[in-house]
């Protein structure tokens, strides 16, 4: 009697546990029925669709200034420097290897943006993707010093994916691998650079002033407390180091991080100019929902307007095409995020890494590992007596201390983005980028020679003293209307933030401070 007791309060416990955990996993997955992810795959290639709108777009306006025959790093100059073979083509793979004169170069990233709306509005047939990610990687394969940042690459490895979109559930979860390597990466690197700033808390006391391109609101934040600011430093570590395994966790806790995520990524979206890379981050997030969250949330009319209606079962063989990629890019990857930690990488998987590099399908990423603490910036000026000097103005970098700082995302300005890299130092050019007349030309080569400048940066000058139309196009006042001037030269100065009063007070949002040459005078003569 007393072992039938025992028994029985036994079974009640192991009852009572089980319904525990029951109530306890349902909480975390929200419902017992089936999950599926049509509806949140459509409106993703809708969003991946308006990213690729913007990136084309954006590039469509500076083709001719940045890349033209009048441009400041020609492709033309760089595709004559090449031998073409099927190596080659494999290293750089272009349609320019075709044609490089200008209408080609204004008419990819236009057909670029016009093929992006079909995207946009529901087309989502799979050749339309493939021509998409093709027509991006052949502008990013020749765009050197312009385009060679991690949200090109980022646009290249989302797009690629997005070829075999709704094909197999490892696609699904390759984007999230994606989504996870992006956050925790960038959280990671800030702590294995060992930059003092990230470690004490205080990277965000300087990231509003020395950020490529500041704006009006990250003015505003830059004056924010200290200890509001060492609040938002930690909470960037919890949303780049520990929200992102919420991605692999059950459904509702992979809902807060798409939302965490999505609130770091509006904050760095409301604070500065980083073109579509917050966008392209936060479409990312749409693939941590599900039809059942979303078909509960919007308006009946909208999700019968976004389901698409040809949502089929893939062919087995279109399923194991896509199967088979997935795990190929998962274990690359992989591989890529453990040498991260410094863990040796296996010779094939590093041989298969160089293999398809040129494709931009497996990235690194880490911005900000290191935060800038000062903000040089770089003042061009004309002159044609050599002692009056007049300075041009850029569109959107910091010049005149009393133009408020501007908001141009989701635009790119590329070349205001390059004379950031250059106040920093930072090389970037191989000498070969140089004009053909600047190789030919010692006397106008010494720039990069003494001076330890960047082959672009000796292009953009001459440009100026040319007085290229595609280039001047690319800024915002050209002080010499009339006819080139003589000479050009570059200051360098550091720029800071007036104190939060200034504007009001004295129409001044910056305060700068010369601190000799950059360049000296350069001439045609």
């Amino acid at each position: 009697m007393g072992a039938t007791r025992v028994q029985a309060v036994k079974n009640r416990g192991v009852r009572s546990a089980r319904d525990f955990l029951s109530r306890f996993a349902f909480a975390l997955r929200g419902t017992n029925g089936p999950v599926t992810y049509t509806l949140t795959s459509a409106l993703f290639l809708r969003a991946l669709g308006l990213i690729y709108f913007i990136a084309f777009g954006s590039l469509a306006v500076q083709m001719l200034g940045l890349y033209g025959s009048q441009g400041i790093l020609p492709i033309a100059d760089l595709m004559g420097r090449q031998s073409l073979s099927v190596g080659a083509i494999w290293r750089m793979p272009t349609i320019f290897w075709l044609n490089s004169g200008d209408l080609l170069l204004q008419a990819v990233p236009i057909a670029g943006a016009l093929l992006a709306t079909g995207l946009v509005f529901g087309f989502h047939n799979r050749i339309l993707r493939i021509v998409l990610w093709l027509l991006y990687l052949a502008l990013v394969s020749v765009g050197q010093d312009f385009l060679a940042y991690q949200w090109d690459y980022l646009l290249l490895e989302v797009g690629f994916i997005a070829i075999f979109s709704r094909d197999s559930n490892l696609i699904l979860w390759l984007y999230r691998w994606l989504l996870f390597r992006l956050m925790f990466a960038s959280g990671l690197v800030k702590i294995l650079s060992g930059d003092p700033t990230w470690r004490n808390l205080t990277a965000l006391d300087y990231h509003f002033e020395t950020q490529p391109l500041p704006n009006v609101i990250g003015f505003y934040a830059y004056h924010l407390p200290a200890v509001v600011l060492q609040g938002m430093t930690v909470a960037t570590f919890f949303i780049e180091l520990v929200v992102p395994f919420f991605v692999f966790a059950p459904r509702r806790l992979r809902f807060a991080a798409a939302g965490l995520i999505a609130l770091l990524q509006v904050q760095i979206f409301l604070t500065g100019n980083y073109n579509f890379f917050n966008l392209l981050t936060m479409t990312l997030c749409i693939l941590l929902l599900d039809d059942v969250l979303l078909g509960a949330r919007l308006p009946k009319r909208m999700v019968e307007y976004f389901t698409p209606r040809n949502g089929g079962v893939p062919r087995p063989i279109t399923r194991w095409t896509a199967n088979a990629i997935a795990v190929f890019l998962f274990v690359l990857s992989g591989f890529q995020l453990l040498a991260l930690l410094r863990m040796p990488t296996p010779g094939i998987v590093s041989a298969a890494q160089a293999m398809i590099a040129p494709l931009g399908i497996v990235n690194l990423y880490g911005p900000f590992a290191v935060m800038t603490t000062t903000r040089p910036e770089i003042v061009i000026e004309g002159s044609n007596d050599g002692e009056n000097w007049r300075e041009y103005a850029f569109k959107f970098k910091p010049g005149d201390t009393h133009r408020a700082p501007p908001w141009v995302e989701p635009h790119q300005p590329r070349l205001d983005w390059q004379m950031w890299f250059a106040a920093l130092g930072v090389r970037t050019s191989d000498p070969q980028a140089l004009l053909p007349e600047l190789r030919a030309n010692p006397a106008l080569n010494f720039g990069l020679q003494n001076y330890g400048v960047d082959a672009w940066f000796v292009n953009f000058m001459v440009r100026l003293l040319q007085g290229s139309p595609a280039v001047l196009a690319l800024m915002d006042e050209n002080p010499f209307p009339d006819a080139p001037p003589r000479f050009v030269r570059a200051r360098l100065y550091m720029y800071r933030f007036a104190d939060a009063a200034a504007p009001q007070r004295t129409g001044e949002w910056w305060v700068r401070e010369e601190r000799g040459i950059y360049l000296p005078p350069l001439t045609l003569k």
